[in-house]
């Protein structure tokens, strides 16, 4: 009996893990700046990914798809996860505590709040670089109509888990403050879509973006520590016989999550234990960007957003949610274990009782999946020029001062007509 039920709890748990050894050689394709081979080592990867993982493998291979300059591919791909988000909380809202007995592994990965919009951000490069600015602007359009909601998306589900919790005669220390998003403005979407709007001719649209991005940065003190971008003002204001020449830049990696274990008190001499997921930021190795011009002008890149910061401002709600609901579900699993255990003192009951204890450890895991690449921060800069073709490299600097990727751009067309944007990345 005991072996049995030790197997039962082992394959339980084992059955809720995700793989991530898929992931070590693409990380180290990324790294080296191999997109291409980064993109096509993860697709031949779509087995790692359990079907309810199938949002996380839309988000993956589409960022790749879209580092790699996939642009149509990833489109498809990000679209293909957005719907799939989207479904995926219609289905969360009505699922109970009772849906997740074993642990949010066995759950849907529904994706993370900051995922659902940054992939706006990403499809409209993809339109941009497709050549289609409208469509680029209806993905900002979404991107900003999907903040106005995000602050209070969790707020029932928060609500029926705390009268759950009562029930439970549960004493679940809980701070609302705790889950209070601050993020309802984006600096990046709203400079994007100053370029957007300013490339199709559209200048009050333009403007009213362009002071968008200034309002984001008072309201949000606590995402943006650092300056506007000192070109800012130039990017509306600059002699309509020259051009204007912008270039957005990605660095780092997004965050992942990590396990963080708490013991909650349910008697004075009992304590059941819950695993919570945390974001953490992945460090990156750039420092500064410079855009050198073989004609002698210079362009430093300024940050605008930071993007790991916001999404660990973006988890806090979901962050509640998992606490309540983890809580209730391990204080369940530990009175299955004492009513077995006080059912009557035979062996066999004391037995089941001492393993049902041990389930309810074992099992009790954090939900650590996240997507892998979306970037950490994004950079800034523009500047005026002639009308003209015009040869630059892109150079990377890390906290040395030592340059660890450069990027060629050789004879390229700068027109007074349209936008004249350039993305770069380095993912180190």
């Amino acid at each position: 009996m005991k072996n049995r039920l030790s197997v039962l709890c082992v394959i339980l748990v084992l059955c809720s893990c995700a793989s991530t050894s898929h992931y070590s050689k693409v990380d180290r394709e990324l790294l080296r700046g191999d997109y291409q081979n980064a993109y096509t080592s993860l697709e031949s990867s779509r087995k790692a990914y359990r079907e309810k993982d199938y949002i996380l493998y839309c988000l993956d291979l589409g960022m790749l798809a879209h580092y790699a300059e996939k642009y149509a591919e990833s489109s498809r791909l990000l679209q293909d996860g957005e719907r799939a988000i989207e479904n995926a909380y219609s289905r969360s809202i009505t699922q109970t505590v009772g849906t997740f007995l074993v642990n949010d592994m066995t759950m849907e990965y529904s994706g993370e709040d900051y995922e659902d919009v940054y992939l706006n951000v990403f499809n409209a490069l993809n339109y941009y670089h497709e050549g289609s600015l409208e469509d680029a602007l209806v993905e900002i359009r979404r991107f900003n109509n999907k903040l106005q909601y995000i602050s209070g998306k969790y707020g029932q589900m928060i609500t029926n888990l705390q009268r759950a919790a009562l029930e439970e005669s549960a004493d679940i220390p809980f701070d609302p403050a705790m889950v209070t998003v601050n993020f309802t403005n984006s600096a990046l979407a709203r400079y994007l879509g100053m370029l957007f709007y300013r490339g199709a001719g559209r200048w009050d649209d333009a403007r009213i973006d362009r002071d968008q991005v200034k309002i984001a940065f008072a309201n949000h003190p606590g995402l943006y520590q650092f300056d506007l971008p000192s070109t800012l003002e130039e990017e509306l204001d600059y002699p309509r016989d020259k051009i204007r020449f912008n270039i957005v830049a990605f660095t780092g990696l997004s965050p992942i999550k990590t396990a963080e274990e708490l013991r909650i008190p349910i008697t004075t001499s009992n304590w059941v234990k819950i695993s919570l997921p945390a974001i953490s930021a992945r460090p990156s190795a750039v420092r500064s960007i410079s855009v050198v011009f073989d004609t002698g002008e210079r362009l430093e890149l300024e940050p605008i957003e930071d993007i790991s910061v916001v999404a660990q401002e973006t988890f806090k709600q979901k962050a509640g949610v998992i606490y309540l609901r983890s809580s209730i579900r391990a204080i369940t699993k530990a009175t299955a274990a004492a009513v077995l255990s006080d059912s009557d003192r035979s062996d066999v009951s004391i037995l089941l009782g001492l393993l049902t204890q041990v389930y309810a450890e074992v099992s009790e895991q954090a939900d650590l999946r996240i997507s892998r690449y979306f970037p950490g921060m994004a950079l800034v800069g523009g500047i005026t020029l002639d009308p003209g073709t015009y040869s630059y490299t892109v150079n990377f600097y890390d906290h040395a001062g030592s340059v660890i990727q450069s990027k060629r751009f050789v004879d390229v067309e700068m027109r007074n007509q349209g936008l004249n944007l350039t993305e770069v990345l380095c993912l180190k």
